[in-house]
């Protein structure tokens, strides 16, 4: 259903809903994904809405006067119009609703007057107060017929305080089978005015007693959940209005959820181990779920030990998919089979056990989001639950207390709440550490699910989109905010989360859609790849502008994905920014033209997954202009010089055989001239090769990217570098890097080339990559170790090695320089070669298993020893290495290393 045409059809020629005179309207509960609220009042109570169901429609009024009263005339002309499948339908209306009869007479339509429904008609007009056809309702609108039903709960539930009104009321038996359900609140009565588009209800049932019943049942008997070690559980996002969590970690985070939905429920297993590991939890939800019912229960095909269980536990069972007259219906969560036939099953009273996790499907899926994507997710999130990526440690939990969980975490309840502080509202207070942490993670993820048909998603989107009108969007960089406050962290990833929802560029972003602006570029592109990697188009989307890149056939739906953006660290975790914590955005290419938009702007690159084989391949780049890119040995000097003066684009690109360096317009404007700079880089890369003994040619170019902040420390390694602006001349200024010391670019390289073969972490991880730092700045830039940092001064050598010995040698002190100097002592001692021949021979190595830390440190030690053919188990031993006994009688018959130059110090 097209929501926003399905609304404009409803209030056609309406102004205002007038809820004013004695009726007194209750308030509707929506929960469906196709019902939304077509009346609201000022604080968010929806007294009119509409939903579907199957091929039907239904359209529910929170108070039965309402459709005997001229001032809804109109709009019941409209509701009828929209219900009625032709145009000489047949509508039924109740005899107790005379007016309704009258006036629909009046506008031309086919009325019957009837005492109860019969299925020659093809609307039924109705009240909510008898249930005595429910079942025959709910076929009459999953096969195409319509409702039109009206009423008010709170009167009812005063007579009635021992039952739960969204199950018990007479008229949710029908509606709550649509999403739709009468509750007991009153709503405010008035007039109120009539948008354009669909009005924004209220996201937050008031928290009520009715689940402390539900707790009671699932929890009874259960003192602790003693969850198996061996296994790890995703974490799940319980986001609907009659979705609550069952079990929380110490950091609000759910491994067991549970739901209302329509008639039926629904229970959420964090891991399908579970199933047959909880056996009192699993027995009291199958009995929640409506297994003390006549009736089976149904258990997927592949449970074989969950049929078995819970035969000797007594309970009616088969073991088959998902087919007619069951109760209960158990699955795992790893395929969306009979997704649709599930989710009417649930609706009409069906119950569901479900269990699985998501974080090793996201694994292989990595440009997909689990949340919108994981087949289990196809199922429940329709049910305000969803399976997560993120993980929760296996433990013993005790089983919490109904009171105490009602009062715990929730996503609406801290999405209300942070509304609230965003709206600077009195009475609102800031999200605590213990929930603002979870409710950020839980925030990206429900908007990630992406599902714009969904209404009650629809609905949080539309309060979210206010939320940032009210704040504004910010240009990057943008200017230092020396404490962000967590809201608007969180809004400025909503941004970028909102980038995937086309109809929110156009209402946030105002997306320039000016491709004729600027000339369309085809860029040809190396398609052939051994790994994942940036390839670099020389063309900026400007802020605020939507571009198009086109493509062959054969790119389409082959991994390649448009990237908008080189800063691609992501700042969430630090509490003050410089710049908004995401700043880059990648398009899947799952069409030969694709729309690309990034509020922030960016260099435009296409990313070639790994194992593609295209060869060169051209792809045309629209609404872009060209940056400032110099290619050694391809680029023009004098076009350089001119795209400089000319574009207005405030990144650069300088790329060499092996390197990209991306840097800021303005921090490069004086090098007219980018070719030395890059035949030095060429050098050093080259240099970087050799001792790492890789093939001259890297498989794909290293980056280094300078930004405004990047993640961590003053500059860290990945794909690409990443680097702060105050070091840009480290990078980009020749004369430099011939006489300075370029230590730090170096080191963050040869973390690129460290392997785990040869790692023996923590004690090597910042030390080992120094290699290449001292490699090059001697063989490259001839500047030797003892200036090339202060670090390696002789006397500070010395002084390490003395003190690391005095204290007993441990391995525990042996990291960063200390640690460096055992190999430096090794090269010193027999030069650079011994390391690259180790290097070459580790790269041709196969081992099967991990091997830990003990085991590595002999390899090394043996191989090193086998190379230079010397005893080198003394030196080993003597730096605190656990040399096993049959390493050293295999290396005893090797000539003693005379020189061992730690023989100096013991």
């Amino acid at each position: 259903m097209d929501l926003r045409s399905a609304y404009k059809t409803l209030v056609k020629g309406v102004d205002t809903f007038s809820f004013t005179g004695d009726a007194v309207p209750c308030e509707l509960l929506l929960i469906g994904p196709t019902a939304f609220p077509v009346a609201v009042n000022d604080k968010g109570q929806i007294l009119v809405a509409t939903s579907t169901y199957g091929k039907g429609r239904l359209v529910v009024m929170g108070h039965e006067v309402y459709i005997s009263e001229n001032t809804f005339g109109q709009f019941l002309i409209n509701a009828i119009t929209w219900l009625c499948p032709t145009s000489n339908a047949v509508v039924g209306v109740h005899t107790k609703l005379t007016f309704l009869s009258s006036h629909l007479r009046g506008a031309g339509f086919k009325v019957q007057s009837v005492d109860k429904f019969t299925s020659n008609m093809e609307v039924y007009c109705m009240d909510a107060y008898n249930d005595s056809q429910a079942g025959e309702l709910i076929q009459f609108v999953k096969n195409g017929g319509s409702l039109l039903i009206a009423g008010q709960a709170w009167h009812w539930a005063c007579f009635h305080k021992d039952k739960d009104v969204l199950q018990h009321f007479p008229g949710n038996t029908v509606t709550s089978v649509l999403g739709v359900y009468f509750t007991s609140h009153y709503g405010e009565k008035g007039e109120f005015k009539v948008g354009k588009e669909i009005p924004s209800s209220s996201i937050l049932l008031p928290w009520n007693n009715n689940f402390q019943k539900d707790l009671d049942a699932l929890l009874h008997g259960v003192t602790e959940f003693s969850l198996k070690s061996d296994t790890v559980p995703s974490s799940l996002l319980v986001h609907g209005q009659l979705a609550f969590p069952v079990l929380l970690d110490d950091h609000n985070q759910a491994l067991i959820a549970a739901s209302h939905y329509g008639r039926g429920r629904i229970v959420v297993l964090s891991h399908e181990t579970y199933l047959t590991h909880l056996k009192k939890f699993v027995c009291n939800a199958l009995h929640w779920l409506g297994a003390h019912k006549e009736g089976k229960i149904c258990v997927q095909v592949g449970q074989k030990h969950l049929h078995e269980r819970l035969i000797q536990e007594g309970f009616s069972c088969e073991l088959s998919n998902l087919k007619d007259g069951i109760n209960v219906y158990c699955c795992t969560s790893y395929t969306d089979h009979q997704a649709e036939q599930i989710h009417e099953f649930v609706s009409e009273g069906g119950g569901l056990l479900i269990a699985g996790q998501a974080w090793m499907w996201s694994y292989s899926h990595h440009d997909h989001d689990a949340v919108a994507a994981y087949p289990g997710n196809k199922i429940l999130n329709k049910f305000g639950i969803s399976i997560t990526s993120s993980t929760v440690d296996s433990k013993v939990y005790l089983a919490p207390k109904g009171q105490n969980i009602m009062q715990s975490y929730h996503f609406r309840k801290a999405l209300t709440r942070f509304i609230d502080q965003v709206h600077r509202k009195a009475h609102s207070s800031p999200l605590e550490p213990a929930w603002l942490n979870k409710f950020r993670k839980d925030f990206l993820s429900f908007v990630k699910m992406k599902a714009t048909n969904n209404a009650q998603y629809y609905n949080i989107c539309e309060h979210l989109k206010d939320l940032i009108k009210i704040r504004g969007t910010t240009s990057y960089p943008v200017p230092y905010w020396s404490s962000i406050k967590p809201e608007d962290k969180m809004l400025l990833n909503l941004l970028n989360s909102f980038c995937e929802l086309p109809h929110m560029q156009e209402e946030l972003f105002y997306a320039k859609r000016k491709i004729e602006t600027f000339p369309f570029a085809n860029v040809q592109i190396n398609g052939t790849n051994k790994g994942t990697t940036w390839r670099s188009t020389g063309m900026f989307l400007h802020e605020g502008y939507t571009g198009q890149v086109s493509v062959p056939t054969a790119v389409v739906g082959a991994g390649w994905q448009v990237q908008i953006g080189c800063h691609s660290d992501d700042l969430n975790h630090l509490d003050e920014l410089k710049r908004p914590p995401v700043v880059i955005r990648r398009i899947p290419i799952n069409r030969d033209k694709v729309s690309i938009f990034n509020p922030w702007g960016g260099l435009i690159y296409i990313i070639v997954p790994k194992g593609s084989e295209l060869g060169t391949v051209t792809v045309m780049v629209e609404g872009a202009a060209h940056a400032p890119y110099f290619k050694l040995g391809q680029s023009c000097v004098a076009d350089w010089q001119k795209t400089l003066h000319e574009s207005r684009s405030p990144w650069a690109e300088l790329e060499a055989d092996n390197i990209i360096l991306t840097i800021p317009t303005n921090k490069i404007s004086h090098i007219t001239n980018p070719e030395p700079l890059l035949q030095l880089w060429n050098r050093i890369t080259k240099g970087i090769a050799e001792l790492a003994a890789v093939p001259e040619l890297f498989p794909r170019p290293e980056r280094i990217v300078a930004d405004v902040q990047i993640s961590a420390g003053w500059m860290h390694a990945g794909y690409p570098v990443m680097i702060h602006l105050e070091s840009v001349h480290c990078i980009t200024d020749v004369q430099f890097m011939q006489t300075n010391i370029i230590w730090g670019p170096l080191h963050e390289l040869g973390h690129n080339q460290q392997r785990p073969l040869w790692e023996f972490p923590p004690h090597t991880a910042e030390a080992t990559c120094n290699l290449w730092s001292v490699y090059v700045n001697e063989k490259v830039l001839n500047l030797p170790r003892s200036k090339a940092i202060s670090e390696l001064a002789p006397n500070h050598r010395e002084e390490r090695i003395k003190k690391y010995l005095k204290g007993g040698a441990r391995l525990e002190d042996w990291t960063v320089w200390v640690c460096l100097e055992t190999y430096l002592q090794l090269q010193e001692g027999f030069g650079w070669d011994p390391f690259i021949a180790l290097f070459s021979d580790y790269q041709k190595m196969s081992i099967t298993g991990n091997l830990d830390n003990k085991s590595k440190m002999n390899l090394w030690a043996e191989k090193f020893s086998q190379q230079v053919r010397k005893n080198l188990v003394p030196f080993f031993k003597a730096w605190g290495w656990p040399i096993e006994e049959d390493v050293s009688k295999k290396l005893a018959t090797l000539p003693e290393w005379k020189e061992d130059p730690m023989k100096a110090f013991i």
